[in-house]
């Protein structure tokens, strides 16, 4: 049944659903949510994998049915194929999968043939998403194509992080190397700037004999931009819908999610994904975060996530058209509209940007081109028709996410003024927040 819709010039096959599919224990995920409207919104079923039935996706008008699924995305791949046919027979036709977590699309990429009965996908080489999603495998990808990403080194014992600390130049950053595996201890949290030399050996001592990290080059954010591209290609490897914008703030502060974004037209870096799409072979929804790195004028690719981004909704074209929606009409033979995106559009992720925003200003930091004023504002949670996945938000937020968010603030302040505690940055729990961008 068609619920509610929008007008747009052209029409979704409303005869094929979708499937959002993610692993892992993050039920606040707006990016989830935002893919049940875009396509909900056009008339097309949607059906979603959660973690219980109360997560804000669960509640949203456009969804069909929730597939109630607890994973840690750490399960043996054949128990996740074989969950993923369960519900592909239980949904009795032929649907998108909308994959919004690295482990999703690796899974779904690792095993396109198992499949492709029930589902419709668009095909890459198996190996590809694994890479990208990868830090060492993106350094790697990068190199070979010439495109530009951040000095990097990936130690393989505690003799290698010693050798590289004594010639670094600090700060220095450590990731973890393969950081779309869930992990039960993973060597470092989320993105962790380390100020000094004795910094880094303390925190490399209980990283095992096999350091699971890359280190990298600090960009400063006094000398940089934070950029986002994202994207839809076709089976070609041609982009279907392509957008660019600025990340004004994330949080954590500098180094996680998006939580304030705006339009911001970059034919340059455009050129510049397509480019690199095309020469590794990829087909499907991107999204690519990049540091504009002033002071040699390059794009540094951070991240390749391939899949879409929690945030794609603040990318839309004239006719209407976004990444999810791209991707629909594509694999189910209809065109994709072309047109402009919606240049000055401002995207904001209300349980986040607040804290965010008070950290910025503590920081003094600035985001050189984003727009004076919006030209519109996509919220990531509240929608004025489809009120309950604010609201269930809310209700799981706010005992939890003021705690959190306050030990998080702590540890930043505290980490401004010490270097050790800095290298120990505290994140917020996947299982709260979402463990996406």
């Amino acid at each position: 049944m068609v619920k509610n819709t929008v007008s747009v010039p052209f029409e979704a096959d409303r005869d094929v659903p979708g499937l959002i599919v993610k692993f892992g224990d993050y039920p606040l995920h707006h990016g989830g949510v935002g893919a049940i409207r875009s396509l909900g919104r056009l008339g097309v079923p949607m059906y979603a994998i959660t973690e219980d039935p109360y997560t804000p996706a669960a509640s949203s008008r456009y969804l069909s049915r929730a597939y109630v699924w607890p994973t840690t995305g750490a399960e043996e791949p054949g128990r996740l194929v074989e969950g993923l046919l369960r519900i592909g027979r239980r949904i009795g036709r032929p649907t998108v999968l909308i994959p919004t977590d690295e482990e999703a699309a690796v899974l779904i990429a690792e095993h396109q043939d198992a499949l492709a009965g029930p589902f419709l996908f668009l095909r890459v080489e198996p190996a590809l998403p694994r890479r990208l999603a990868s830090k060492q495998g993106l350094h790697e990808l990068c190199a070979e194509h010439g495109v530009a990403s951040p000095a990097a080194a990936f130690p393989r014992s505690y003799d290698d992080v010693a050798a590289f600390a004594e010639t670094a130049r600090f700060p220095v950053v450590a990731k973890n190397r393969e950081a779309f595996l869930r992990r039960a201890r993973p060597a470092v949290h989320g993105t962790t700037r380390i100020r000094t030399r004795d910094g880094l050996l303390a925190l490399a001592r209980d990283w095992g004999e096999v350091p699971g990290v890359i280190l990298q080059e600090y960009l400063p954010r006094e000398e940089a931009e934070d950029w986002i591209v994202h994207a839809c290609f076709g089976a070609d490897c041609e982009p279907l819908a392509m957008f660019t914008g600025v990340k004004v703030r994330s949080w954590p502060p500098h180094v996680g999610m998006t939580a304030n974004a705006y339009v911001v037209d970059n034919p340059e870096l455009a050129d510049l994904a397509a480019r690199f799409v095309k020469q590794i072979g990829f087909s499907g929804i991107v999204d690519l975060d990049l540091r504009f790195d002033r002071r040699d004028g390059q794009y540094k690719l951070l991240d390749f996530n391939p899949r879409m981004g929690a945030q794609f909704r603040l990318f839309e074209n004239e006719p209407g058209v976004d990444v999810v929606r791209a991707l629909h009409l594509h694999l189910t033979g209809r065109p994709v509209p072309e047109g402009k995106q919606r240049t000055g559009h401002r995207y904001i992720v209300e349980n986040i940007d607040l804290p965010a925003l008070l950290a910025y200003r503590r920081s003094g930091y600035t985001t050189p081109h984003a727009p004076a004023k919006a030209s519109g504002t996509e919220l990531a949670w509240l929608a004025g028709d489809d009120p309950l996945p604010f609201l269930t938000m809310l209700a799981r937020f706010v005992r939890p996410g003021a705690k959190h968010l306050y030990q998080l603030w702590r540890t930043n302040r505290r980490g401004s003024r010490t270097s050790m505690k800095e290298a120990r940055p505290h994140r917020w729990r996947t299982a709260s927040w979402g463990g996406t961008s």
